[in-house]
């Protein structure tokens, strides 16, 4: 069986066209990116407004260690 068919945790991935992981890991995008696109593609099957406050977490940390900048 595929690792795309099956998920340990729920559904909220298996549902999508296309998965997060086949979209991040086409375009070779890092990791801190990476999550911001997890938690945005799954807060409404997942975890809620917990997951797009987890996405804005997220991205400030992006930003400062990026720019040295704390948001």
């Amino acid at each position: 069986m595929s690792a795309l068919k099956k998920q340990v945790g729920g559904q909220h991935y298996k549902a999508m066209k296309i998965q997060p992981a086949q979209y991040v890991h086409a375009n070779n995008i890092p990791y801190l990116e990476a999550s911001v696109i997890y938690y945005v593609s799954r807060w409404r099957e997942k975890n809620g407004i917990e997951d797009l406050r987890k996405s804005i977490h997220t991205l400030e940390l992006l930003i400062e260690l990026e720019t040295g900048e704390k948001p």
